[in-house]
């Protein structure tokens, strides 16, 4: 399967980079590097993650990494992983 970026998510990821990178720029990279790990292996097994809580679509699925939901959609029928949102938990879904 491949995985393809939604353009919130990306937008998303750059702003928390930017945000962690000012306090601690070496964070930020390890962040980056570590939460592109996790997805990559969301292929694996697509389903490993529950069913979304913020999307009634059982082919969304919410992901925690650290203290933040990634949002992405499972799209079988197109061999492909859409990344769609990622957000701190502790902070309501925009």
């Amino acid at each position: 399967m491949r995985i393809i970026n939604n353009p919130d998510f990306s937008k998303d990821l750059k702003d928390i980079l930017k945000y962690i990178s000012n306090d601690k720029p070496t964070a930020s990279k390890k962040f980056s590097k570590e939460l592109k790990e996790s997805i990559k292996n969301i292929p694996d097994n697509p389903y490993m993650y529950p069913a979304s809580q913020y999307f009634n679509n059982k082919d969304v699925r919410d992901m925690t990494y650290k203290k933040y939901t990634i949002v992405y959609q499972v799209m079988l029928e197109r061999n492909t992983i859409e990344i769609m949102k990622i957000f701190n938990r502790n902070k309501p879904l925009r």
